[in-house]
């Protein structure tokens, strides 16, 4: 997977605006000591540093002390046993904010991430520098809405938490460039994660996930697309739209583990049969030759995707698993809906000959793809 950073890490002089405490096995009262006591190397007065380094210590709680860094752009409180975030790191000029790998539940963050601004004395909310934020690895329960308020926000990782679904308002987020959602227990995903025009990676493995929304083909700028160790039978047929996917991993799903050939068709009601004969006979009925229900019904009628069937279907259907030519690199499962059994199109004899002779070579690229 490419690697993606932040603008963050962008400093000539990162060094010079450096304090590295990382690994120190701090608790909040060490840390103050370290803090306020010039000797023990802050050579620049607090308001020169940018990056601010806290991680893999013992840290419960945050002292204080931190608002002093007036222009602390980069903040790393992983690896501690934080169960709180408080209110006034909103205040930071903050561009990257990781806390990963601590305690931190839902109500353990700000109610806002937004920094809260005085106007004519009351408190009022304002805006975000934020354009990295990681709370992977905590307890959140939930997906956190306040992110939905970081328009700016183009990293966001959520990755190994307890959460069940994705805020409906993720659409605000229009920044983003990553969603990491890996490792919850994410069961469905909402359409309007298709609205993330500039995302170029979305991480949904290890959830429950069993279908995707047709909205995933709205995403252009996608590159890579991690599904694997969900509950996923079958793909959306509009994904084949996503031209600049180069990463596609489905490993540990049913689609994979068990294709779908060829599903039972229960047999079909006496009105389908009646419905699909009419369809099928070209008759056209007049507003009152029918009662306006079986107008609808006939009006609701699906055409069978097999080019060579005139066929339709209402509510008997046949779901079939078709591999198709996915950016002329792989070949990949997608369900779609056939009148019959019959219609099931065998493989093209050119493209069964090439196969069988380039078995190895096919293979290898089914493999690239689904087992990621």
């Amino acid at each position: 997977m490419e690697l993606y950073t932040s603008d963050s890490s962008d400093t000539d002089s990162r060094e010079q605006k450096t304090i590295d405490f990382g690994r120190m096995n701090l608790d909040v009262g060490t840390l103050e000591d370290h803090l306020s006591s010039p000797h023990k190397g802050l050579l620049k007065t607090s308001g020169d540093i940018e990056t601010l380094l806290l991680n893999h210590n013992r840290l419960v709680l945050l002292p204080r002390m931190l608002q002093q860094f007036s222009n602390l752009k980069v903040l790393d409180l992983s690896s501690n046993a934080l169960t709180q975030l408080p209110d006034a790191i909103c205040q930071l000029p903050l561009v990257t904010l990781i806390a990963k790998n601590n305690l931190l539940t839902n109500s353990s963050l700000p109610k806002s991430l937004l920094s809260k601004q005085l106007a004519n004395g009351h408190g009022a909310y304002g805006t975000s520098t934020l354009k990295e934020l990681n709370l992977s690895g905590n307890q959140l329960l939930h997906f956190p809405e306040q992110v939905t308020e970081l328009r700016q926000l183009k990293y966001l990782y959520l990755g190994g938490n307890k959460i069940s679904s994705i805020s409906k308002d993720i659409w605000k987020m229009q920044s983003l460039h990553v969603l990491s959602l890996g490792g919850n227990l994410v069961n469905e995903v909402p359409e309007a994660v298709g609205s993330l025009s500039q995302l170029q990676a979305l991480v949904l493995c290890d959830n429950l996930i069993e279908n995707l929304p047709m909205s995933i083909a709205r995403l252009k700028n996608l590159k890579s697309l991690l599904l694997h160790k969900n509950r996923l039978k079958h793909l959306p047929k509009d994904i084949v739209a996503l031209k600049n996917l180069t990463e596609l991993s489905l490993r540990d799903n049913p689609l994979v583990v068990r294709f779908v050939q060829d599903m039972a068709l229960k047999p079909p009601t006496l009105l389908e049969l009646a419905g699909r004969i009419v369809k099928a006979s070209g008759q056209r009925p007049g507003p009152g030759d029918l009662p306006r229900t079986l107008a609808e019904y006939l009006n609701s009628a699906n055409c069978c995707v097999n080019p060579n069937c005139k066929g339709v279907f209402f509510d008997n259907r046949v779901e079939h698993i078709k591999f198709v030519d996915f950016c002329g690199k792989y070949r990949v499962p997608l369900l779609q809906y056939l009148c019959s059994s019959k219609c099931i199109e065998p493989e093209e004899p050119s493209r069964a000959s090439s196969s069988n002779a380039s078995n190895a070579s096919s293979g290898f690229m089914m493999r690239k793809v689904l087992l990621g």
